[in-house]
């Protein structure tokens, strides 16, 4: 499947891969397990369009810069142009739900930090954002309660409900667009639950999102 052209629920919607806007610390256990500290406002930052790959394929992990970390997330598709957007104008410009790790160089990003440069070499790279293919919204009942979940080599290692969000998904698609106007074929990445860690080459992974999504693939 050709990232150039989106797939909702099977059907080509030909958007543009744009890019993709994470959020960073959305959940507090997330924060405490890697003893950060709670934002005050959502953290944004951006992967661009060639971090992106199709999930359901094999996908590459880098080697030569430490240690990689998967953040399983629910992700949104933005159908329309956005600035400055409303509530609702954020709800009417979802046309897809999906799922999206997060790939960390985490020996990187912690080296950048400690010097207070800039990190998006650790989160933007080549392959930093395999994404699933999407459903309609309207299959996702509440976006606020939605399970997330991922198993490595058979053991569940992220197991969260974005209920949990500090930020909740709309007010995070128009924060968003107050400082980048989005355009359709973006995506935002709403933030990960507790659970993750490292991956490897060989390591098999199954990724859900709720009972609509179910993607079974490997590193190497």
């Amino acid at each position: 499947m050709s990232y150039q052209h989106r797939f909702i629920d099977g059907t080509a919607v030909g958007l543009p891969t744009g890019k993709v806007v994470c959020v960073g610390r959305n959940y507090a256990d997330h924060a405490a397990e890697l003893n950060n500290p709670i934002p005050t406002e959502p953290m944004l930052f951006i992967k661009p369009s060639t971090s992106v790959v199709d999930m359901a394929q094999p996908f590459e992990i880098p080697k030569a810069n430490g240690t990689v970390h998967f953040e399983t997330e629910m992700c949104v598709l933005i159908g329309e142009r956005l600035s400055n957007a409303t509530i609702q104008e954020a709800k009417n410009a979802i046309v897809g739900i999906g799922l999206g790790l997060d790939l960390t160089l985490r020996d990187l990003q912690d080296k950048l930090k400690a010097k207070g440069h800039p990190w998006e070499k650790s989160k933007g790279f080549d392959g930093a954002a395999p994404l699933s293919a999407f459903v309609e919204p309207a299959e996702i009942s509440d976006l606020q309660d939605v399970d997330i979940k991922l198993i490595v080599n058979g053991e569940v290692r992220q197991d969260g409900n974005s209920a949990h969000m500090l930020n909740q998904v709309l007010p995070l698609i128009c924060h968003s667009s107050e400082f980048f106007t989005l355009e359709p074929g973006d995506v935002i990445l709403t933030g990960t639950p507790a659970g993750v860690g490292p991956i490897q080459a060989g390591d098999q992974l199954e990724v859900e999102l709720a009972d609509c999504i179910k993607i079974s693939t490997h590193a190497f």
